[in-house]
């Protein structure tokens, strides 16, 4: 037991003697900057090239540790010329970021958009009323932090900017996109048209059809939200969890939409917040 002690005073010992507070802030940074690439790639097919790289780099030390003399030379040679690689496949993920960074959008204006996110907020509650009270089907499902490339693949891809008039479109009954899912990522309809897998539960009620079952199925594998206009009854209902609620008004479906598209500001958002606000006031005087 005593011996445990030793080792775990001599590990805070080492992390207060040998790192310097520059050696921490350099690991923060690296991490950091990590996390954003992987961010910026989640949705792309680069993740897969990060996925390669990561597994070359375990397949090295292994043959090394292994004495696999071939293998570890032959990764060697591969990850030597990483940097040349990762800016090859790399070059639209970081002309992007460079673009958000000149224009001096990037973070702020992620965090900061309330403007934009309660226009989208409104769009989608006028759409989703006006196909309700006219008995147009609908299923709207918005992508929250697990991917759906898979799905959206499965569709007609849009990247076009949320409004009613273009989700109604969508929706109108015998027209090319109105049979399936609509995939919103954020502020932008990415796809059209997606087939989702349906739910097996029984405990969805039989009066409730393919579009509804199709909506709890995607949110029982995934984090994703969905909003479903019924065709027959023009019930708006909302799955989340694997959880259904149905018969939404105008004021719930509203708290609904707000509870995805605004969030408490952090420490950091109130910073940005603040800096936003002074730089403005500095402008105007």
């Amino acid at each position: 037991m005593r011996a445990v002690f030793d080792m775990v005073d001599t590990f805070f010992w080492n992390i207060a003697h040998i790192l310097s507070l520059t050696d921490v802030l350099d690991i923060l940074i690296i991490t950091v900057l990590l996390y954003q690439l992987v961010i910026l790639t989640k949705q792309t097919p680069a993740i897969q090239v990060l996925k390669g790289l990561v597994i070359l780099i375990v397949v090295r030390y292994l043959s090394q540790w292994a004495q696999l003399y071939t293998v570890s030379w032959l990764t060697n040679a591969i990850l030597s010329n990483t940097p040349l690689l990762i800016i090859v496949l790399f070059q639209q993920e970081f002309r992007k970021a460079l673009a958000q960074l000149g224009r001096g959008a990037g973070l702020e204006h992620a965090l900061l958009d309330t403007t934009e996110n309660q226009r989208i907020i409104n769009e989608i509650t006028q759409c989703c009323l006006r196909l309700s009270r006219r008995r147009v089907g609908a299923l709207i499902v918005f992508e929250q932090k697990t991917g759906l490339k898979e799905v959206i693949e499965t569709g007609t891809q849009l990247d076009a900017a949320i409004s009613a008039p273009l989700l109604e479109n969508i929706f109108e009954p015998n027209t090319p996109l109105h049979d399936g899912a609509v995939i919103i990522r954020g502020q932008r309809i990415v796809s059209a048209a997606c087939v989702l897998t349906l739910s097996e539960s029984n405990a969805l009620s039989r009066e409730l059809g393919t579009r509804h079952r199709a909506a709890l199925g995607i949110s029982e594998t995934t984090d994703a939200v969905t909003i479903i206009v019924s065709e027959e009854t023009g019930t708006i209902s909302m799955t989340r969890d694997g959880r259904m609620t149905r018969h939404l008004n105008a004021e719930s479906l509203n708290a609904a939409l707000n509870g995805l598209y605004t969030e408490e500001k952090s420490l950091i958002r109130k910073l940005i917040s603040h800096l936003s606000f002074r730089r403005k006031r500095q402008g105007v005087q």
